[in-house]
């Protein structure tokens, strides 16, 4: 692996169509488990589910507002509800609740990736970067998710090889997922000069 790495270092990559397709692409959202029944946890299926609709958002409010959670639980309650909002554009509400569980729990790696996801759609993509290396480093239950988010702030900030990279590390990781398969074929390796 190291090997074929070092020579693909050597290689110039470009992306055709990087501003365009990025809009387009969407983030990639992590949800958090919730054990033991309840709203908090119907919450959780939803999000895992890859719903989007309001409704499940109110689960998570009612579940916060009236279940007992223990931290862990609350935490991932916050970031399934802001994973909501999150996929329907609401950026600064959804880092509201990112932040929230990263309070209550410091060490839930989802709350960065997803964190990081929302500065993707405010166009912070440095500030991304940050976010979803601490969630990588923390460990996260879809790690191919944190690597196609990263390869897409790679691309917001113009460095279309350690996003060709990214996008190749998601694909190794979960192979059956065509969003990053689909976002590999816009990329053009070629030799410098010389190379």
């Amino acid at each position: 692996m190291a090997t074929r790495e070092m020579k693909a270092m050597k290689l110039k990559l470009t992306a055709l169509g990087a501003a365009v397709v990025l809009a387009a692409a969407g983030s990639a959202n992590a949800a958090v488990s919730v054990i033991g029944g309840g709203l908090a946890q119907a919450c959780s299926q939803a999000a895992i589910r890859g719903e989007s609709a309001a409704e499940y958002e109110v689960l998570c409010t009612t579940a916060l507002e009236t279940e007992f959670l223990n931290v862990r639980d609350r935490a991932g309650t916050y970031v399934n509800r802001g994973v909501f909002k999150l996929r329907r554009a609401q950026y600064a509400e959804a880092v509201r609740d990112f932040d929230m569980a990263i309070r209550l729990k410091p060490d839930v790696g989802e709350a960065y990736v997803n964190r990081g996801a929302a500065y993707i759609g405010q166009k912070r993509y440095a500030d991304s970067l940050t976010e979803i290396n601490k969630g990588l480093e923390l460990g996260v239950e879809e790690p191919a998710k944190a690597y196609y988010n990263r390869a897409l702030a790679y691309e917001g900030l113009e460095d279309a090889k350690s996003a060709y990279f990214d996008y190749q590390k998601a694909l190794e990781l979960k192979p059956e997922w065509s969003a990053p398969r689909e976002q590999l074929v816009r990329f053009t390796v070629s030799r410098p000069p010389g190379g």
